[in-house]
């Protein structure tokens, strides 16, 4: 907690609880750093910011989430600014590398004219780190105030960076950040760490259940599971735009679909590896044990807890429905906790569900795991070009996937494929 010299404002105080009693409803770590961000440049009226992810095995910092308002203002609406996706050596040179190095927070009144001395641990020392002008070079934006604070959970462990950007004062024009909005800001990162770790630790636990399932399928990669969990986000926010739901229920709705995502394909950890591993197509019967893994997926979510337990569920079981109906996905009638590992999945004349029947997180899953699949190269096929990718999805709009569920994909695919390249 940074010294203070004046009395904190009671409103502002009481403005701070509200906001973490909002957060401490996100279960989903990165919805969590993007919505703390969003509220912390609130607090401080920041223009911008960024938040970093700190891998302190692979000493980097890679950038999460940025945000704009100056830049957000130019495109229209529903739009997002382009993904933005590099990774910073963690060192004493860059401002975000010192912060996590030192877990300390740096307050720089103007990056272009910075003091050639600072104080820190060891007394007055000549300045170690310098500001990268390349993204106003690139964007055109001008950055001059700087607030840079890492968050640090109960075990000192600092998994992640924020930094905010130019404060703005009533009129609009750049101004410091105040030592008053640096206790604020301070005094809001302390208050959100139980909410912090809560969503860190059910991330690990997510992250862990999939790694199992990953492990039987060694086609299947951690990197397919995060780009899929990722694209989804994407797909569901410009649809969320397009159909006009309401901020809370889209807000809720995102963060279960973040981590619901990742778990689409833990019921394979049921099939056996002679299906698993079996090099070249499978058999009618083959395939028929490998749709089983819907019905494990929607067993290891029984019984239904909670709203991300039922998300879950919902994707696992239905991820491979079509929207026009057919025996490809669940079948009709079918009991999925009837289901025994390693046996035939019913064939039915009908599927159980078609159209808007299909859950929505299942539908949105469906499109970016075929997404997915298709960019990438398989044990029986080759990379799809993008241009190939998305005449086939287009294709089968109104087939395989929700018409709507496919003009949010078109309309966000330049971010998609960002995601798509960013995450290896």
């Amino acid at each position: 907690m940074v010294d203070i010299s004046f009395s904190p404002n009671e409103s502002k105080l009481k403005q701070i609880t509200e906001i973490r009693q909002q957060l401490a409803s996100i279960k989903d770590i990165d919805i969590l750093l993007e919505n703390t961000l969003t509220a912390a440049r609130r607090i401080a009226h920041a223009d911008a910011g960024s938040i970093y992810d700190f891998d302190e095995e692979k000493n980097q910092l890679k950038i999460l989430y940025t945000q704009n308002d100056t830049q957000l203002r130019k495109l229209k609406p529903g739009e997002k600014l382009p993904y933005v996706s590099f990774v910073v050596p963690v060192n004493a040179q860059s401002i975000s590398g010192y912060s996590a190095l030192r877990k300390t927070t740096v307050n720089i009144p103007d990056v272009y004219n910075m003091d050639e001395y600072i104080m820190d641990g060891d007394g007055l020392v000549k300045r170690p780190y310098n500001f990268d002008k390349t993204n106003d070079i690139t964007t055109g934006y001008h950055t001059k105030s700087i607030l840079t604070m890492p968050f640090s959970l109960s075990n000192g462990m600092v998994p992640c960076v924020m930094q905010i950007i130019n404060a703005m004062d009533e009129e609009g024009n750049v101004i410091p950040f105040s030592k008053e909005t640096e206790f604020y800001i301070s005094y809001f990162a302390e208050s959100v760490t139980q909410v912090f770790e809560y969503a860190y630790f059910t991330k690990q636990l997510i992250e862990r259940l999939v790694k199992m399932a990953n492990y039987r399928d060694p086609r299947e990669t951690g990197s397919h599971v995060d780009r899929v969990s990722s694209f989804s986000l994407e797909i569901y926010d410009r649809y969320a735009v397009d159909k006009g739901i309401p901020e809370n229920e889209r807000n809720r709705f995102r963060d279960n679909l973040k981590l619901a995502a990742k778990c689409h394909d833990v019921g394979k950890v049921a099939v056996s590896d002679r299906i698993l591993k079996k090099e070249g197509l499978l058999t009618d019967e083959e395939r028929s044990v490998m749709k089983g893994h819907t019905c494990i997926g929607a067993q290891i979510f029984t019984p239904v807890e909670n709203d991300l337990d039922q998300m879950a569920l919902d994707v696992c079981l239905h991820h491979h429905d079509r929207w026009e109906g057919g025996t490809v996905g669940f079948p009709a009638g079918f009991d999925y906790n009837a289901y025994e590992p390693e046996s035939f999945m019913p064939v039915m004349t009908e599927q159980a569900c078609a159209g808007e029947q299909i859950p929505l997180a299942a539908r949105i899953v469906a499109l970016a795991d075929v997404y997915d699949a298709l960019r990438h190269r398989r044990y029986y096929k080759a990379e799809w070009s993008l241009e190939d990718t998305i005449n086939e999805i287009k294709k089968e709009a109104g087939h395989q996937f929700d018409p709507a569920v496919v003009a949010a994909f078109l309309a966000v695919i330049d971010r998609i494929e960002a995601i798509n390249k960013a995450i290896s």
